[in-house]
């Protein structure tokens, strides 16, 4: 049986009453983490008994959130899936993490790496509450977490750029590599030209990720597994931008090399290129968001165009 789909005897999936399930699961493995904190926070140790109470107790309560997450179907969306994914993941990890904390302590009392690896517990346990209720909410958190990483790679390079500065300023000067008098720590006058249109193409990605989120939060709908299955996909492409903006202004710092400028922006362009298709063929863009998706169409093929020009006699 598909995972998500009532077998005999089982009831359809829904999404409130796999909420509470989590919730509850994780409810438990704090209680459980604080126990096991506690019994082993001062002397005497636990008997063997309670020793194996203890573990059955922590590992059932790992056992069970691990299979509440199971439940979730991947037809409500990889994107909330690999969310709960990472929240489950995360609660094990900590538990295993106090697990090891506490047979390599002395049991003299509560050490301070205990403490820290019970409170990681507790936190885990207490993303719950944070979580995306849907997938549509989940593609809004990645989409969020991906304009915030685009937007700072661009005010950094906007930073660098400012006319004559060093790029390399807050390196201390060094006498033997002579960073100062080196040449190759300066962009000439041909590579601002350059650089310009790559810091077009570079703030045409963060206008893209902010429109296509403000179409998610506006038009996105997780009421069918096609809407799901396009948000995913707009997911996606969208993790692809922040990398490919990296690579780009990694290769725009001197000594510029113009192909690999040409190569990285060109790879941008392309990224930009499959978000706005897939946004605009998608249900978050109606006719009314048509013209953002053409504006910045024109945008990256103009700043792909005048990278190629700038670049045309250097290759």
């Amino acid at each position: 049986v598909a995972e998500g789909e009532p077998s005999e005897g089982r009831e359809p999936f829904e999404l409130p009453r796999f909420w509470d399930a989590l919730g509850q699961t994780f409810q438990v493995a704090s209680q459980e983490a604080t126990k096991l904190s506690l019994a082993f926070s001062r002397p005497p140790l636990p008997s063997a008994e309670n020793c194996r109470k203890l573990s059955e107790d922590v590992q059932n309560a790992v056992l069970a959130a691990a299979t509440v997450y199971y439940w979730l179907p991947k037809g409500q969306g990889t994107t909330l899936r690999k969310m709960v994914r990472d929240a489950t993941s995360e609660v094990v990890e900590g538990m295993i993490q106090l697990t090891d904390t506490i047979l390599n302590a002395p049991v003299e009392s509560l050490s301070q790496e205990q403490l820290i690896s019970t409170g990681g517990v507790w936190e885990a346990c207490e993303q719950v509450s944070n979580l995306p209720r849907d997938n549509q909410a989940a593609v809004v958190s990645a989409l969020s977490s991906c304009l915030g990483v685009v937007k700072d790679a661009v005010e950094e390079m906007e930073h660098a750029l400012v006319e004559g500065q060093d790029p390399y300023g807050d390196i201390i000067e060094d006498e033997e590599l002579g960073f100062r008098g080196n040449r190759d720590t300066y962009w000439s006058e041909a590579d601002r030209q350059l650089l310009s249109s790559c810091m077009g193409l570079m703030k045409a990605s963060k206008a893209c990720l902010k429109k296509v989120l403000a179409a998610v939060k506006a038009h996105g709908k997780a009421d069918s597994p096609e809407h799901i299955a396009q948000l995913d996909d707009l997911a996606d492409i969208a993790n692809e931008i922040s990398p490919s903006v990296d690579e780009l202004a990694l290769s725009m710092y001197p000594p510029v090399n113009p192909l690999a400028v040409r190569l990285n922006a060109a790879k941008l362009a392309s990224v930009l290129m499959k978000v706005l298709e897939i946004a605009k063929t998608s249900h978050v863009c109606p006719p009314s968001e048509e013209g953002w998706v053409q504006f910045l169409t024109g945008a990256v093929d103009h700043n792909m165009n005048k990278v190629k020009n700038f670049t045309q006699g250097q290759l």
